[in-house]
């Protein structure tokens, strides 16, 4: 079903009248050169419009439950140090930022690396002190002309993080951005933005979560943006455990230079609509990216995921995991894109993706993609979905192991190739406590 007229105008002219509302609200800024990029790209959404069926890259994924409804803007909340008590992670140490339906909040966070091994600051603060300086890498690696969200998270971004990683530096603690809906009151939007920037030889792990607190909806409209310069190590985590109320749409996008390597995996637990973007450059011979995937839909959950590597210089490697596991009406997407430029001869480009369906309710749509246009490479991608095996479920029962917790052994065991790849054991820990309790269901 196509989202009606009335609710397309409705929605798309409470954003825009929120852009021009903030606009009345500045003094110089509106001046700068960054504002002028807010601006076209705000035209761009405006042009663009959402997207529905009839596009090919959202013909799985109908945004008409998201914009039949209003949001507060960026609103304000009360949640304090005690609210956030059910949502922490044990043991989980290192530099901890949380932001609030997109605001950053120093009163909660804490900051324990030294300047020396990286700068960090809110986007807000890091426009007013320099927005020069922010404006020549904003909107640089993520295209906003032809995607709507993007363009829609560019125009409206007020708050986010930016974090520098010096040369020859490597930051020795975590970095955990902590993005939380509280929707206790009413139904709140947040268009978060992250500009990270690794310089040459240095070394950062960085990790995002997402959570919700109360039962109206939420929608979180994120962009990241990541410059990995020459030999520059990154290990980036994604983590989604929202609510049924909630709605994600996020792009990361990832520029990456000669001998840089870049390791990612995204792990979705919960969520109403959740819309994962993870798109990488390798622009630099050497360039080595890994990405991993785990989505677990049940309910009414729709999870989709869409991955783009696009090898553009040769001699580059990367290598591609995704894991679903869908139960009840739960629905996921999968489409992944390989491109292969004319120059970028000796790539060597690998994708895969795996799925159980537990429920013939539950539905799976994959689409692989390679586009090659250089004749020295070996590149390959798969696809499987099908059943919980009844072999190896029967052979665990004749062992003395009850039905159901073989069930969960064995979906668990099926996850492990994806959850071992997170290096931050607290996370891990929680995740893995997480993904059993949701499988024993």
């Amino acid at each position: 079903m196509t989202p009606t007229y009335e609710s397309y105008t409705d929605f798309k002219n409470q954003l825009l009248t929120a852009f021009r509302a903030g606009e009345e609200r500045m003094n110089g800024e509106s001046k700068t050169a960054l504002h002028q990029v807010r601006r076209q790209a705000l035209t761009a959404f405006d042009q663009l419009g959402f997207p529905t069926i009839r596009h090919e890259e959202w013909k799985y994924s109908n945004v008409n439950s998201l914009i039949k409804q209003r949001f507060a803007i960026d609103g304000t909340s009360t949640l304090t140090a005690d609210d956030l008590s059910s949502l922490e992670i044990p043991n989980l140490d290192g530099n901890i930022l949380y932001f609030v339906n997109g605001h950053y909040k120093p009163e909660l966070s804490h900051i324990v690396s030294p300047a020396s091994q990286v700068q960090i600051s809110s986007l807000a603060d890091a426009i007013k002190a320099d927005p020069d300086a922010v404006g020549s890498h904003f909107a640089t690696y993520a295209d906003y002309k032809d995607s709507a969200f993007t363009a829609l998270n560019t125009a409206l971004a007020s708050d986010g993080v930016v974090i520098r990683v010096p040369a020859n530096t490597t930051v020795e603690q975590p970095i955990i951005l902590r993005f939380i809906s509280d929707a206790r009151d009413n139904n709140v939007a947040s268009q978060p933005r992250n500009l990270i920037l690794v310089g040459k030889n240095a070394e950062v792990t960085i990790a995002e979560s997402f959570r919700t607190l109360g039962d109206n909806s939420s929608f979180v409209n994120i962009v990241t943006e990541i410059s990995l310069e020459r030999d520059a190590r990154m290990q980036y985590y994604k983590v989604q455990d929202e609510t049924n109320q909630a709605y994600h749409i996020g792009t990361t996008q990832v520029h990456q230079t000669d001998n840089s390597h870049f390791y990612a995996a995204t792990v979705t637990l919960n969520g109403n609509f959740v819309r994962n973007n993870l798109n990488i450059v390798l622009n630099g011979q050497y360039a080595e990216a890994f990405m991993y995937g785990l989505y677990m839909p049940n309910g009414r959950q729709h999870v989709d995921n869409h991955t783009l590597v696009d090898h553009a210089m040769p001699n580059s490697y990367s290598n591609e995991l995704y894991k679903g596991i869908l139960d009840d009406s739960g629905t996921g997407v999968f489409n992944g894109k390989i491109f292969v430029r004319p120059d970028a001869q000796k790539t060597n480009a690998y994708q895969s993706c795996k799925n159980v369906v537990l429920s013939p309710n539950a539905t799976m749509n994959t689409k692989p993609q390679l586009e090659i246009f250089a004749d020295d490479v070996k590149c390959s991608h798969g696809t499987t979905t099908g059943q919980l095996n009844d072999e190896a479920l029967f052979y665990m029962q004749s062992r003395g192991i009850p039905k159901a917790e073989a069930r969960t052994l064995l979906l668990y065991a099926f996850a492990q190739d994806v959850l071992s790849q997170i290096k931050i054991q607290p996370i891990r820990d929680y995740l893995e406590g997480v993904v059993t309790a949701k499988l024993a269901k």
